[in-house]
């Protein structure tokens, strides 16, 4: 299964993940913790990890597409919170 990862460094990691993941909960199946969230995005499961000096990201996916999207859904939500910082693009590298 494709896997790619991303880092936000932000001082702000755990409060964004915190609102990515209950906005999230909405719709899709979320398990998270103040450092630590699991959520069942429809592409493939996503990994988030908080600490003080940013957030880690990890999309799966069937596909090369889903990978993409999935990685598109998750930073897209991520930015929207994070609209004060003006984040730029992170940069998702493919590890399978």
């Amino acid at each position: 299964m494709p896997t790619a990862t991303a880092r936000f460094e932000t001082p702000n990691a755990r409060r964004y993940l915190q609102q990515v993941c209950k906005h999230f909960a909405h719709k899709i199946e979320v398990d998270y913790t103040e450092t630590e969230a699991h959520c069942a995005l429809p592409v493939g499961p996503a990994t988030l990890k908080a600490d003080d000096a940013g957030l880690d990201m990890q999309v799966e996916a069937a596909d090369a597409e889903g990978l993409a999207r999935g990685e598109h859904v998750l930073w897209d939500h991520i930015k929207r919170f994070a609209f004060r910082e003006e984040p730029a693009d992170v940069v998702w590298r493919e590890t399978a």
